[in-house]
């Protein structure tokens, strides 16, 4: 959700890629989530960190504990930054009603804190 929030919302500015350290698919609850607000990113993949190894990135941004913690170091004069957000349930693990409100209120908290750190 993050890389679809960020391409939409800053990527004139931006270079956008994301990838994780565990990828797994799409979920089709951040596919609708994102829907909802007007961005598709049905076409997105889940990508694994070990793909951009070796390039340099001005800055990289975690949005999981995880993330933060297992992140490969990149060369140069990386930046990194991390917000840490509410993974949300595992697929099963909470009726598909409170599953989705928990992507919808995610979505929004990322996008809130991604559009302050733009416009830094």
């Amino acid at each position: 959700m993050a890389e679809g929030l960020l391409r939409h919302d800053a990527g004139d500015r931006f270079e956008v890629h994301s990838a994780g350290v565990k990828p797994s698919r799409v979920r089709p609850e951040a596919i609708q989530a994102m829907a909802e607000i007007g961005i598709d990113i049905s076409g997105h993949w889940s990508k694994s960190v070990d793909e951009f190894l070796g390039q340099q990135f001005d800055v990289v941004i975690t949005v999981c504990d995880n993330a933060s913690e297992t992140c490969p170091v990149f060369p140069g004069n990386t930046t990194r930054i991390h917000h840490s957000f509410t993974d949300p349930p595992a697929p099963g693990a909470a009726d598909e009603a409170t599953t989705l409100a928990v992507f919808r209120r995610v979505r929004d908290e990322i996008r809130t804190w991604l559009r302050q750190l733009a416009a830094q």
